[in-house]
């Protein structure tokens, strides 16, 4: 049994000899068959790449979705938003991938909020919560600040900054796209040049120097009028924006579930394990909680399979 998880901008495969990561932007047409060729075997799958704008509408882009995973491999099943197993195309299949972590989890950490933080966005989940979260669809879960659409390698600067203080002085920022998470959290030291797995936004190379003059260009600046300390300024600044708002929501989740901790997953799992006194996933899964959602959909079908 094989596990898929396919993103707008990422495919993720969990099998017996590991995680397999691929960027697989779907709105530039990228080959998703092509990309599961070399998968055999009965798959389990979960999706969210049906809101990529390349699809008039979700249900088109599960149809699709769908169609392009059954010419590679016939019997995949796909998990929906009801909990349960499907081989058409359904409006249940839409992103659901959230979901099948929850399940997965629900039972042993069923005391914890789980908050798993991907390169694009945040998934804060009440464990204890599973009956209520079945149907829950993104706009749904961006209501209840279940969903934080913001993650740490393809958020645009400009979306969370308005303005930054530079040297005392309120700057604003350009709206264009000149810098993304991942450059901040790379200057930073949260992430690594290997951990920058999509294209730069200048389709430049992934390092600290590079990332420092993308983020001067947040001000329309090169990095010799504001230095590297007022690139590192721009780049604290978004980070202590991007915490706020994922802890606030993780905040209210532990509120309104009565949970008692937090676990984490995803690139962010240590990051915020640290910033919100929590338990990463990391100890128990390994290389599988960077893909939780493709790891889960597999153990949940195991699972069904097995009742």
């Amino acid at each position: 049994m094989i596990g898929i998880d396919i993103g707008g901008a990422n495919l993720k495969v969990v099998d017996d000899a590991g995680v397999h990561i691929h960027y697989c932007p779907l709105w530039q047409g990228a080959p998703l068959a092509d990309l599961l060729e070399p998968y055999a075997g009965p798959a389990a799958v979960v999706m969210s790449g049906e809101l990529a704008d390349c699809f008039a509408s979700k249900i088109e882009g599960i149809r699709w979705i769908v169609d392009a995973v059954h010419t590679v491999i016939p019997g995949a099943a796909f998990y929906g938003t009801d909990a349960a197993f499907h081989t058409r195309p359904v409006p249940d299949l839409a992103a659901a991938n959230w979901l099948a972590s929850a399940d997965y989890l629900r039972e042993e950490y069923a005391d914890a909020v789980l908050l798993d933080v991907g390169s694009t966005t945040a998934d804060v989940i009440p464990l204890n919560r599973f009956e209520s979260l079945k149907g829950l669809t993104d706009t749904r879960r961006l209501q209840k600040h279940y969903l934080v659409y913001t993650g740490m390698l393809r958020t645009n600067v400009a979306t969370l900054l308005s303005s930054v203080t530079l040297d005392g002085t309120v700057t604003p920022v350009s709206t264009e796209y000149f810098a993304a998470s991942a450059d901040a959290h790379l200057v930073l030291g949260h992430i690594t040049p290997e951990d920058y797995t999509c294209p730069a936004p200048d389709n430049g190379e992934k390092t600290p120097d590079a990332a420092l003059r993308r983020l001067a260009r947040v001000v329309c600046a090169d990095i010799d009028e504001i230095g590297k300390d007022g690139a590192l300024q721009i780049a604290r600044q978004f980070w202590q924006t991007q915490r706020t708002l994922i802890t606030r929501a993780v905040g209210r989740a532990l509120f309104q579930s009565d949970a008692d901790r937090v676990i984490t997953a995803g690139i962010g799992a240590d990051l915020f394990a640290r910033e919100l006194d929590g338990v990463t996933l990391n100890r128990e899964l390994g290389v599988f909680s960077d893909a939780l959602p493709a790891y889960a959909v597999r153990e949940v079908a195991l699972r069904v399979a097995g009742d």
